[in-house]
């Protein structure tokens, strides 16, 4: 039996990042960035871009030199960390959220538009609702939702516990 997206998501495709994301734009603008970074575990590493009334990026992917990446966080070199992990990560580690409006993801399409995500060199999911012109069934969109969801709820933390701790 197939159930509506709305049904299955909690209302209207919303998963629990909605929150989480909204803290970050809210501390980010509070301390008057626009970019963070920090360690999401091992030689794993996160960093976001907020463009104000826009989107959120974030991107998170292992580095080959984890030591060089944490010196700029530590050193608060955020922009720099971001840009290391935008171009130099390692590929096939590498996970980008397109966070729409910064507010969480979204399984079904906004009014305006929708959130992205795209794994390692794979195709990009795009969260609108429109599993089958991705050549996916509705199952298989849900499942791809709910790992992206998963997976931002890590990399949104930990940018906003690096947020809170850099005081």
């Amino acid at each position: 039996m197939m159930v509506p997206l709305s049904a299955r998501s909690g209302g209207q495709g919303e998963g629990a990042t909605p929150p989480l994301a909204k803290e970050l734009a809210s501390l980010l603008q509070g301390k008057k960035l626009d970019v963070v970074a920090a360690r999401l575990d091992g030689d794993t590493f996160v960093a976001a871009m907020l463009i104000p009334g826009s989107e959120l990026l974030v991107v998170s992917a292992k580095y080959s030199a984890p030591a060089l990446i944490n010196e700029k966080i530590l050193n608060r070199k955020y922009r720099e960390a971001y840009m290391d992990l935008s171009t130099a990560s390692v590929a096939d580690s590498k996970l980008l959220v397109e966070d729409l409006k910064a507010d969480g993801l979204r399984a079904e399409k906004q009014k305006d538009g929708f959130d992205i995500v795209t794994r390692g060199s794979a195709q990009p999911t795009h969260f609108n609702g429109e599993w089958k012109k991705q050549n996916m069934s509705q199952e298989a969109y849900m499942k791809a939702f709910q790992d992206a969801e998963t997976a931002y709820q890590a990399m949104l933390r930990a940018l906003v516990a690096e947020l809170k701790k850099a005081g």
